[in-house]
């Protein structure tokens, strides 16, 4: 059985939300980057045992969140003891607009992930990109190289699109899979 850990950061709860979908498919653990940019206790020990880790921020102006990019900088020490050489990992993002620049984030994770020595894992859906497509369908931004959700500013926690929660769902069945047939 193998272990993965879906770090995050979420300013509003959000991205919280969308973790929790990511980490339901993945039969995952949740690992929270707080307010300040910091793990909790014992996070760091959780993120050198897992198998796969998938790393979650909102975009905000263009690329990923202060907290989160101070969890990444502090990964310089697990970096340099090459900690997660050969680990799986993924990665989303989440942001107001449609586009809101989120692939930029997406590629920030995934050369954080490279940087580690990761595998990175795709997110290996067609996109819903017909005239029928409709916002409850999988993969309706058309993402590729991560999950991909949009939050309207105005809107609740609750009221994330259901296509890209049910995309988050399969993205982290898709990394747990990929990790398994790893390991």
């Amino acid at each position: 059985m193998t272990k993965t850990v879906v770090v995050y950061h979420s300013g509003y709860g959000h991205t919280k939300r969308v973790a929790e979908y990511v980490s339901e498919g993945a039969a995952g653990e949740l690992l929270a980057i707080d307010a300040e940019g910091n793990l909790p206790e014992g996070g760091w020990e959780k993120l050198q045992a897992a198998d796969a880790i998938i790393f979650g921020t909102p975009t905000y102006m263009g690329s990923p969140s202060w907290q989160f990019k101070k969890f990444a900088e502090a990964s310089s020490k697990a970096w340099l003891a090459r900690a997660w050489q050969d680990k799986v990992f993924g990665g989303f993002s989440n942001s107001a607009s449609f586009n809101g620049d989120k692939a930029v984030s997406l590629i920030a994770l995934q050369t954080l992930a490279s940087q580690h020595g990761g595998i990175w894992v795709s997110l290996g859906q067609l996109p819903s990109n017909s005239k029928a497509a409709q916002r409850t369908d999988l993969n309706n931004l058309g993402g590729s190289v991560g999950l991909l959700v949009q939050s309207p500013s105005d809107a609740s926690v609750e009221e994330i699109p259901q296509g890209d929660l049910d995309t988050a769902k399969a993205y982290g069945q898709r990394v747990a899979q990929v990790a398994a047939r790893l390991g």
